[in-house]
């Protein structure tokens, strides 16, 4: 199967018929998410065919945002401003998974030395809540709010893991699964095989299936009521850093922290 890439952007199923559901600011939030990996701006005709929505609402709401500061246009392009960070800040601010992650992520990479990660599940994807990263290990560039493919990566595996198996077989049927590197696993049969492992051994281990050169290792963050509600990595470069001391070395490490954070999190 050759190599693919992933469109973070998903259009999203507007509900019919409920009074309190407001369509306008949907479309909204529909247009500023066509944005997702289009820092030079895009034209009202291309987040019309991103969206599926008419080029004359397209135009109305990027006007709008324009007139609200979160965004600009030059010439038929138009971008989002600086302005935008502000509706990521409200969320970090109130979000106590994320404000709480950091120090401890600080705290393992610089005991391991090594790039490290918590996120959440949202939809088929993994959502960065926070990372710290003294190195650099990977060709995208990550940060607070990126998004990966939850199937080929070590953190979406262990969050795929703790779903209930009726909701991850159901994940299953309805992800597009594609091969981002020739390691990629894309069957479905061998993916819930590899699940039931992570669901036995507590710990999910990636080798270059997101990205040639990339190894990560993962385990769940748990709750003091036992939930599980984030998961916690470390990616390193696997031509310095082999599989076995991924396990031996910075497994007990990730797990340790991993714990810390989980038990401030009612």
């Amino acid at each position: 199967m050759s190599n693919c890439a992933i469109i973070g952007f998903v259009s999203m199923a507007l509900p019919a018929g409920d009074p309190d559901f407001v369509l306008s600011l949907a479309r909204g939030l529909e247009v500023i998410e066509a944005f997702h990996e289009k820092p030079r701006g895009m034209t009202v005709s291309e987040v019309a065919a991103k969206t599926g929505l008419s080029r004359a609402s397209v135009r109305r709401l990027l006007i709008t945002l324009e007139s609200l500061g979160y965004a600009e246009h030059k010439e038929s392009y138009f971008r989002l401003t600086s302005r935008i960070l502000r509706l990521g800040f409200s969320f970090l601010s109130s979000n106590s998974l994320a404000s709480l992650s950091l120090p401890i992520l600080e705290q393992l990479s610089a005991h391991i030395r090594e790039s490290c990660s918590v996120s959440v599940l949202d939809g088929s994807d993994i959502v960065y809540v926070a990372r710290s990263a003294p190195k650099r290990v990977m060709t995208i560039d990550l940060g607070v709010g990126s998004r990966l493919p939850a199937y080929c990566t070590s953190m979406g595996r262990v969050l795929l893991g703790a779903l209930p198996r009726a909701q991850f077989e159901q994940y299953l049927v309805e992800s597009e699964l594609m091969a981002l590197t020739s390691k990629t696993i894309c069957e479905r049969e061998e993916l819930m095989s590899l699940i039931e492992g992570v669901r036995s051994h507590g710990y999910a281990l990636v080798d270059e299936e997101l990205e040639l050169g990339l190894r990560s290792i993962a385990v769940p963050v748990v709750s003091q009521t036992g939930r599980v509600v984030a998961a916690m990595n470390s990616g390193v470069h696997a031509a310095r850093v082999s599989c076995l001391e991924l396990v031996e070395r910075i497994l007990p490490a990730l797990r340790d922290h991993a714990r810390m954070l989980g038990q401030m999190i009612p």
